[in-house]
């Protein structure tokens, strides 16, 4: 495993090695650092606090409300509620104006808004190198000790329940950044302009997803599909647990125009971001709720697959027995085009 890597995730091999040296001793880390954990959890006595980081660093369209959407997203899967957010932005030099600045901080402060949660702090540069803004945010949450849900959470028997559809963030992005190559290879503006609304119809948070469905009962483990798709997500959620997968992959609602997207540009919706779709773990005999309870808040959900036996693997499914194994993507493909 020679450098240098490509842009994106590190190899989920060598994170899990790094992870492993990392020291452990404190008592109150209830969840610390490890492989397909979305966020850290901390004991603060009568509830837990829950702290998220996460950098944007492929949109630049909207990257305030990306910055906070996907850490809120991070806390939710948690069953916390999202409240305060610090933000490190990073600004490129030669680009960078009042205008600029405030644009950003308007979308940070609108987004915080919109999940009631309070900006507290954070740091902000014009950098040197950079060829677009970066931000790095922060978000703390919190949540009662008995209603704490974690990525490590799912057992043998569970189902696996996916939320609207992918991949919502990279074909928003896509939209965004490469419409006037989609539009000069003959993709229609009509399917661009949605495809780039996706960003807030039906939206990347998944915090009401989250809500919704540990409302509803039965819930084991959440994560929240990001760098990677939805592929790399279901491999991190069972290496997280210790189980296998079987996955129906037929039943992974792909939205048509980010399919439309994708094969133009050669890249599979399985390996591409996917913030806007909720994975969640649920007890074979609550599965019904939780799908109810969803679609009658207006979410679409598909059960996509179950949990087996770590020594069962991971494969996916097609409806003639066929099988093939569920893979991480090394590199998202959203990296790998733009």
């Amino acid at each position: 495993m020679s450098g240098p890597f490509a842009p994106g995730k590190l190899p989920l091999s060598l994170m899990r090695g790094l992870l492993e040296s990392v020291r452990r001793d404190d008592p109150r880390v209830m969840v610390g650092p490890r492989i397909g954990e979305d966020a850290a959890v901390l004991d603060f006595g009568d509830r837990y606090l829950v702290a998220k980081t996460d950098p944007i660093t492929f949109a630049t369209d909207e990257i305030g409300y990306y910055a906070v959407t996907v850490n809120a997203n991070d806390i939710a899967t948690r069953g916390a509620t999202p409240r305060w957010f610090l933000a490190c932005v990073l600004l490129p030099e030669g680009r960078t104006d009042a205008a600029f600045v405030e644009r950003i901080f308007g979308q940070v402060s609108s987004a915080c808004d919109a999940l009631g949660i309070v900006p507290v702090g954070g740091h902000t540069e014009v950098t040197a190198g950079l060829d677009r803004p970066v931000i790095a945010g922060a978000m703390l949450g919190e949540v009662a000790r008995e209603r704490l849900v974690s990525t490590s959470g799912l057992r043998v028997g569970d189902h696996v329940v996916l939320t609207k559809s992918v991949p919502l963030e990279g074909a928003s992005v896509l939209a965004r950044e490469k419409r006037v190559e989609l539009l000069a290879a003959g993709l229609a503006p009509g399917d661009l302009d949605v495809a780039a609304g996706f960003l807030h119809d039906p939206g990347i948070s998944v915090v009401r997803d989250a809500q919704v469905a540990v409302e509803a009962g039965g819930v084991t483990a959440m994560h929240d599909p990001t760098e990677g798709g939805v592929a790399t997500a279901l491999v991190e959620m069972a290496l997280a647990a210790g189980v296998g997968l079987r996955v129906a992959r037929g039943r992974i609602p792909v939205d048509p125009r980010a399919a439309l997207l994708c094969a133009h540009l050669g890249i599979d919706p399985l390996g591409t971001l996917s913030s806007g779709a909720l994975l969640i773990g649920v007890e074979p005999d609550r599965v019904a709720d939780v799908m109810r309870a969803l679609t009658a808040s207006g979410i679409p959900a598909a059960d996509v697959g179950r949990a087996v036996g770590a020594s069962e693997g991971m494969l996916y499914e097609a409806d003639d027995g066929s099988t093939e194994p569920v893979l991480a993507f090394e590199q998202d493909e959203i990296a790998r085009v733009l």
